[in-house]
């Protein structure tokens, strides 16, 4: 690797890793702060609040379309927790994981007795008997929180049975509080069961949009075009069309505007303009120029969801790229 490509891969990565604060980090934290007990001078203590007589907690689901960064916004509101980010014996105090495939009970039983370091064997055990022996290596880890990402594939297959495993999770002697985030698909099955959806808040992540959150994301751009030394865009409209062809997901609005930003380091240029966005957009979507929302005039028109077959041709802007001096 060239010193010149370093440097790129290196402010890419940087670039990557940087979190966008916003409003939907205070309101996670607030579900979360409000399901844990506190002790008597009201510092929050790792441990579940038990919510009825029968010493039952409760859990969040945390809503949101493909894209949007719902798991960029759990995983940094529990890894930064003031007390779940404890480490005893080098571990933190929740346990998370992503939906295996194939979705079953079974399968998502083992994975997460495997991330909790328990030596999962080959065999025909029940899954009930598995789920019982990670219950007791949450209590045993002192395990408050466990998430489930991508909770939506869960529910593919022995749907009533995830519900009662995840009621039973919440229920007992050690229960622990249940985050799931997924699409609104997940949102659908949990209402199926009424007493499972009694047992959850909901943070619905809301779309970008241009009359409230224009202004951060043009500043965000510059700030960005900074760190990577190069000069920020000019066009007007940028944001609007970075926002539709996003589908106005957050998450996917950052991607994307790293995405453009790789194309002009790769290029050499000196400022990020329009085509960066356009050739990055084109590069993930696989679509010709006509259907390119950086490209076209009335960029508000196209679906970029929609397939090929069902878009009208539609005239790209003449648009003279400019060349290196």
């Amino acid at each position: 690797m060239t010193e010149q490509a370093k440097k790129i891969a290196d402010t890419l990565e940087n670039l990557r890793n940087l979190h966008v604060g916003s409003p939907r980090d205070a309101e996670f934290a607030s579900h979360l702060d409000r399901l844990l007990k506190r002790d008597t001078s009201g510092n929050l203590l790792p441990e579940a609040l038990r919510f009825t007589s029968t010493g039952e907690t409760r859990g969040i689901l945390v809503i949101d379309g493909p894209g949007g960064g719902k798991s960029t916004l759990v995983d940094r509101g529990l890894s930064r927790h003031p007390v779940l980010s404890q480490m005893p014996e080098g571990r933190p105090l929740y346990l998370d994981t992503v939906v295996p495939s194939p979705a079953t009970l079974k399968s998502v039983t083992q994975e997460l007795l495997t991330r909790s370091g328990y030596p999962v064997k080959s065999g025909r055990s029940e899954v009930w008997s598995q789920l019982q022996v990670f219950r007791e290596r949450l209590h045993l880890l002192g395990i408050a929180v466990l998430w489930i990402d991508e909770a939506h594939d869960l529910f593919c297959a022995d749907r009533n049975l995830i519900l009662r495993a995840v009621k039973t999770l919440m229920q007992g002697e050690h229960p622990v509080i249940v985050i799931l985030s997924g699409t609104e698909r997940l949102r659908e099955i949990i209402r199926t069961d009424a007493q499972v959806k009694r047992r959850f808040s909901t943070i619905n992540l809301k779309p970008v949009a241009v009359h409230t959150d224009k202004e951060q994301f043009a500043a965000l751009i510059e700030q960005y075009c900074a760190r990577a030394e190069l000069e920020p865009p000019q066009q007007e409209d940028l944001v609007d069309r970075l926002f539709h062809a996003s589908r106005y997901r957050f998450g996917r609005c950052i991607e994307t505007i790293n995405a453009a930003i790789e194309q002009a380091l790769n290029h050499g240029e000196a400022a990020l303009d329009i085509w960066h966005f356009s050739e990055a957009w084109a590069f993930d979507e696989g679509c010709p120029l006509d259907q390119n929302v950086f490209e076209v005039p009335e960029w508000w028109t196209i679906d970029p969801d929609a397939s090929d077959e069902e878009e009208e041709p539609r005239k790209p802007v003449k648009r003279k790229r400019k060349q290196r001096a």
